[in-house]
């Protein structure tokens, strides 16, 4: 028979425990990627192709604008298939206020690629904001694979006014309700309201 004051301390402390694992998990995806050390960097110029819902755009022409570059690819790919509603949310409630929204698609089918079929896709997503390819994952690797191990190349960059990566969601995928998304809102209001 257990004490009944060890009994107490016992019961007292599951639910901290668990309250403590609920909050490192919802909180270190954020954690980690503030601490990525491309947080802080100027950006790269992109060498993207194929550009839909847009004329071909350069980066530093959006220099002055907050930018939100979201890798993705075909709608077999579950996380960019669930992330497609938020990144057509940022692109809906901020687009007026100064947040351009690039989607970047990057392929990985075995077949070639075929640029109609991913217009085809971001229509399947509803995507109305400028999309690109980004051939042989050119910039994929320049920005994000170069020298690194990742879990995901579905990665999106949020990109100062001033072509600084102020943060990262190193992939997988974020929708409403989630931290990863909250985090990510938060940080667009915050660049958004920096002149």
């Amino acid at each position: 028979m257990l004490h009944p004051a060890r009994a107490n301390t016992s019961s007292c402390v599951k639910p901290f425990q668990l309250l403590w694992v609920g909050l490192i998990t919802l909180i270190c995806p954020t954690m980690l990627t503030a601490a990525d050390p491309l947080i802080g960097r100027p950006v790269p110029e992109w060498q993207l192709t194929n550009w839909s819902n847009t004329a071909p755009l350069a980066l530093n022409d959006l220099r002055g604008q907050v930018v939100l570059v979201r890798w993705w690819t075909a709608p077999q790919c579950e996380f960019c298939r669930v992330t497609a509603p938020a990144l057509n949310e940022f692109h809906a409630d901020f687009a007026a206020r100064g947040l351009r929204v690039i989607g970047v698609y990057h392929h990985k089918a075995p077949t070639p690629l075929e640029p109609a079929r991913v217009a085809a896709h971001a229509a399947e997503f509803g995507f109305k904001f400028p999309v690109a390819v980004d051939p042989g994952w050119r910039t994929l690797k320049r920005w994000w694979l170069d020298g690194h191990e990742r879990d995901f190349t579905s990665v999106s960059f949020l990109i100062d006014r001033r072509g600084v990566i102020r943060h990262l969601h190193p992939g997988g995928q974020y929708v409403k309700g989630d931290a990863d998304h909250a985090a990510l809102k938060a940080k667009i209001l915050e660049l958004l309201a920096e002149k």
